[in-house]
């Protein structure tokens, strides 16, 4: 071994034992059960196994599961059985070490997790298609039997995004929409608030550089300003705490750059015009356990005839914790400034539930020392169970099932005989039905809600009385899909619509076979096929579903169809409708062929981008769902056809793809040089007045020489709204005329619509 061999592997040496001696550290720290002898005898075996292995980033490979025990102690609070597994969670699916291996030499229990670990990461970072959400379903299944091991996929997630840095812009991607798309909601179902924000960030920080970086920049700008304003807010409750008597700490708290992101996406505002951007918690030592409520309630008291509160934004849940765990109590006060700031009220033992989540329960048991409890979920995973019990043939529609869970907060519904049920925000009497009993939802008509008769569509609100109204002729409909909001209310009536569909499609074959008979026609797979495209469907199954359910009727165009004399349909949806920018005239007199679609060869580089330009724009395609245009960060998918697809990265179905088709994503790039035009629409609202419409079209058509393609303004008592849809090169000229209209007196609103 040549000197430079030796000088690394001892500096290695000593990277790995500072950080491992680190962790024992923090460890020894907690109040759990030390058992030191069993986390360094895992160090030293899973050491052994990776020996040699570095990872991207180039540093030793033992460094990624130490850093995921790190995170499983210090972030999550976890003990020696987590530690454990934690440091061993590779060496399965990478070396020739098995789990029977670990089973003898840690036990069972660490064993089970790391096999659970195992079993949920092939998909996940590897080049398996559509994976995912299959590997979703397991570590649920898993996770059944024990919480730890979706714990400890957190934090592997969370050090991977961390790590991200080494890897390709496609991978960068798949990764980031993964977790902005699964792990994310997972860790705030559980309660890591602290984990969810840091992950959101980081997916944030590599799908749109640009965006969180300008973010992270207007935050440091505003920081004093910021300052000032905190002070001069704190100042007067920190006398009226001292006066009460009471130990605390106030704290500032800034929105994360990915929450004020989303907030300017969803509410069509600049940074400027998001006003809560400060918080403030209030974080208290109360006298006992049994009063800290009612001391949250004292505060909120005191500081209500400080500053003037918000009577609709009073959240209890203190009296109400979230399903996770989370208590403080949330109320909003005018400054002094004029600006409404969010105060959150909190005892110390609340602060760490909310930081740490499930794992911070285990510190406030009794007694001394304590180990690992893993029954604080039963009550979610017995929801996570029924939906597991009805196998839906699209992996997507489960994920987006468990979705509906993890995000929702609850309202507090009462029976008619008072008891009080939780339900997820946004439920209808539809899904309160369901989640009473599946014939209930089934038969249900209507409900009852404070004694008055409501539509089954009908949303609740905490506090409501409702009673569920049934008809033995009721049955489940196609339209509820679209009003219920929880899963398992989507999951029960997924399943009884697809049996109907299956009825229905045996009734559909039934009536086609007889009619070929009738007509002298054999059934062979291109008749149907021939069909299928006559009739515009997609798949045989839908031919034959539409035929049952007499939305499809065979006729003269039918039979012409099989004998070869129809002409050739010019129905059907094409891509080719899709394409994003106006043609210019010239080719269109021309009458110029268009370009074929570009095919991926089998030896295409996934790790490198690919450019979009002005000639080769018609060989992509570009599906309506997000409509992307130069200037956007976008991402390709390679679909079935070996075809790319162009999306915008935020857009929901391209986090779809990036979850469940992770290795068919390839990063692009724009290289155009505003010779096409393309569609955007931009969106104004102010204070009406005489020729202010005439002032709007002056500017965008005579000084920036842009075609208007329509407007829209609708006015109402003095206050006016409107869109405006324009041709435009780029997201640049958006942002150009955006500029100019705030020029224009009275235009108090000006956003694009993405």
């Amino acid at each position: 071994m040549d000197e430079d061999a030796k000088l690394r592997e001892a500096a290695d040496e000593e990277l790995i034992n500072n950080a491992f001696q680190q962790l024992l550290d923090d460890y020894l720290k907690s109040r759990h059960r030390k058992k030191t002898d069993l986390i360094t005898k895992a160090f030293n075996f899973a050491k052994q196994a990776h020996k040699g292995v570095r990872r991207l980033s180039g540093e030793p490979y033992i460094m990624h599961p130490i850093a995921v025990a790190q995170i499983a102690c210090s972030e999550i609070g976890l003990g020696s059985t987590s530690i454990c597994a934690a440091l061993l969670h590779d060496v399965v699916e990478d070396t020739d070490f098995t789990v029977e291996d670990i089973e003898n030499m840690f036990g069972s229990k660490i064993a089970q997790i790391v096999d659970g670990l195992t079993k949920i990461s092939g998909g996940i970072f590897g080049e398996k298609a559509s994976a995912q959400a299959e590997n979703f379903k397991k570590l649920l299944l898993t996770m059944s039997e024990d919480i730890r091991v979706i714990l400890i996929k957190i934090a592997d997630r969370l050090h991977n995004m961390r790590t991200l840095d080494s890897q390709p812009a496609n991978k960068q991607y798949k990764i980031a929409g993964e977790t902005l798309y699964i792990y994310a909601p997972l860790a705030h179902r559980l309660g890591l608030y602290k984990i969810k924000s840091e992950l959101e960030n980081l997916s944030f920080k590599f799908e749109h550089p640009e965006e969180y970086d300008a973010i992270v920049a207007k935050l440091e700008e505003t920081k004093v300003s910021r300052h000032q304003s905190f002070d001069q807010f704190k100042a007067p409750i920190e006398e009226v705490l001292k006066r009460m008597g009471l130990k605390y700490e106030i704290r500032e708290r800034v929105k994360t750059p990915y929450s004020i992101w989303t907030k300017m996406q969803n509410k069509h505002v600049t940074f400027e015009e998001i006003y809560d951007i400060l918080a403030v918690r209030i974080i208290f030592k109360p006298t006992s356990r049994a009063t800290e409520a009612k001391e949250c309630f004292n505060i909120y008291v005191e500081l209500s005839q400080l500053y003037r509160s918000h009577p609709d934004r009073l959240r209890d849940w203190v009296n109400h914790p979230k399903s996770n765990g989370y208590q403080a109590l949330h109320v909003t006060l005018m400054s002094k400034q004029g600006h409404w700031i969010e105060v959150q009220i909190r005892s110390e033992r609340m602060d760490e539930i909310a930081e740490q989540g499930l794992a911070a329960h285990w510190k406030y048991k009794e007694g001394g020392e304590y180990t690992e409890d893993e029954n604080e979920l039963n009550e979610w995973l017995h929801t996570i169970k029924e939906i597991l019990d009805d196998p839906q043939p699209d992996a997507m529609d489960f994920l987006d099932a468990i979705k509906l869970n993890l995000f929702s907060s609850e309202i507090f519904i009462f029976t008619p005989k008072g008891e009080i049920k939780t339900m997820p925000a946004n439920s209808t009497a539809l899904d309160f039905a369901f989640s009473i009993h599946t014939f209930l939802g089934s038969h249900c008509i209507g409900a009852k809600v404070n004694h008055k008769l409501v539509p089954l569509s009908h949303r609740l609100q905490s506090g409501d009385q409702v009673e569920i109204l049934t008809s033995k002729s009721q049955h489940v409909q196609p339209s509820w899909i679209n009003f219920v909001s929880t899963a398992k209310a989507q999951s029960k009536i997924q399943a009884i619509l697809r049996r109907l569909a299956r009825d229905n499609q045996k009734e559909g074959e039934t009536l086609f076979d007889q009619w070929l008979q009738k007509n002298g026609f054999e059934k062979t797979p291109s008749a149907i096929d021939k069909l299928c495209e006559l009739h515009e469907v997609g798949r045989r199954e839908e031919f034959f579903q539409g035929l049952g359910e007499k939305t499809i009727l065979l006729g003269s165009k039918d039979i012409d169809t099989l004998k070869g004399k129809a002409k050739k349909s010019e129905g059907g949806i094409s891509w080719r409708k899709y394409v994003p920018f106006v043609k210019k005239k010239k080719d269109e007199e021309t009458g110029k062929p268009q370009p074929e679609l570009f095919t991926v060869p089998k030896d295409f580089n996934k790790k490198k981008p690919i450019y979009i330009n002005d000639d080769n724009i018609m060989q992509f395609k570009f599906p309506t769902c997000c409509h992307p245009i130069p200037g956007d960060d976008i991402l390709g998918y390679i679909d079935n056809k070996d075809q790319i697809e162009i999306h915008k990265r935020a857009c929901p179905v391209a986090n779809r793809l990036k979850t469940s088709y992770g290795n068919r994503i390839i990063d692009a790039k724009w290289d155009m040089h505003k010779k096409l035009f393309f569609d955007a629409t931009i969106r104004l609202g102010g204070i009406d007045r005489r020729g202010l419409v005439h002032e709007v079209t002056r500017v965008i058509s005579n000084q920036l020489s842009v075609d208007i393609r329509k407007l829209t303004f609708t006015s109402e008592d003095g206050v006016f709204d409107g869109t405006i849809e324009l041709r435009v090169h780029d997201r640049e000229d958006v942002h150009g005329i955006i500029d100019k209209l705030k020029e224009v007196d009275d235009l108090k609103e000006i956003s694009q619509i993405m």
